[in-house]
């Protein structure tokens, strides 16, 4: 499912024909094969320790003796699944979600779970983007993320950094600036010396920056050099999407990023447009691995140039 994703979202942006629709949330989900009957898989970290994968943002799990916290959750349509893994896995009522930022795919279970009495959570930017109407540029269409009604808002907000000391162990809440969105939180578990990065970090292709709501690619290559600086070599790397890997990977990832940046970056400084821009192939020599470059090279252009 989250390969399906990233395809189609490729698909999408290079679909002329659907230039500046704005797609329903039943109309996003079927361009982008997502189907709310999926069942969750679970993959164990550690004892007490999880990733859910569905139908959106991967799903960090701790369950033990204090109760159940989440870091993002999906759908409403995907909540009593989701609540379903987590009782299989021995945990009970979910008692806090972390919203790693507020984008659709990773907090619209806010909707189900806010009204059943869980503590949501989030850096304040993203509460502030939940509280009015935000359309979400995908290039060859757009999604408008309507307001989120006060029982779907977080409670707990943050600026920078905050700390839970939960079911044994310490996690920090970490924020560093504009990135993937202006509100995006990397989570860290100490205990178990795993972080959850959210959508700064995309292990299903290149990621995807929301240039029209302060994303920046900048940002996105110093947000995960800090997460760089706060773990180890041996730290498990759960990204927004795609398959969980480690400190190598986020690594790789970060020179990527800056290598298309500088590339970019020298092509707007030469006076290439967008288009000119695209043309050279700014991407040349990733492609075969995080697959097709479009929504990224339209996205990190807007970012350097807006």
């Amino acid at each position: 499912m989250l390969r399906i994703f990233v395809f189609s979202m490729t698909v999408l942006v290079a679909a002329p024909s659907l230039a500046h629709d704005t797609l329903s949330l039943d109309e996003i989900a079927e361009a982008f094969g997502w189907n709310f009957d999926s069942e969750i898989e679970v993959q164990t970290i550690a004892d007490g320790f999880y990733v859910l994968f569905g139908v959106g943002g991967n799903i960090a799990v701790s369950i033990g003796s204090q109760g159940v916290l989440v870091v993002d959750d999906q759908f409403p349509q995907m909540v009593p699944k989701i609540n379903a893994a987590i009782a299989k896995l021995g945990g009970g009522k979910i008692d806090f979600a972390i919203n790693t930022h507020w984008h659709f795919d990773h907090a619209e279970g806010n909707l189900a779970l806010g009204p059943e009495g869980t503590w949501l959570v989030s850096q304040a930017n993203s509460r502030d983007m939940m509280m009015a109407e935000h359309v979400i540029n995908l290039v060859a269409v757009s999604y408008k993320q309507q307001v989120y009604p006060a029982a779907a808002l977080p409670v707990i907000t943050y600026d920078d950094r905050m700390e839970f000391h939960f079911n044994g162990e310490q996690i920090q809440l970490l924020h560093f600036g504009p990135a993937h969105t202006t509100g995006d939180t990397a989570v860290i578990f100490r205990g178990r010396n795993a972080v959850h990065l959210g959508d700064v970090f995309n292990n299903a292709g290149y990621p995807f920056i929301d240039a029209d709501n302060g994303g920046e690619i900048d940002g996105v290559i110093s947000f995960c050099e800090a997460v760089l600086g706060v773990i180890d070599a041996d730290t498990v790397v759960i990204p927004g999407h795609g398959p969980v890997t480690d400190y190598a990977a986020l690594s790789a990832y970060i020179d990527m990023l800056k290598t298309v940046r500088n590339r970019i970056n020298k092509l707007i400084d030469g006076g290439a447009d967008l288009e000119a821009v695209i043309a050279a192939k700014p991407t040349a020599g990733y492609d075969e691995t995080y697959g097709d470059p479009a929504l990224l090279v339209n996205r990190a252009y807007t970012s350097l140039t807006n």
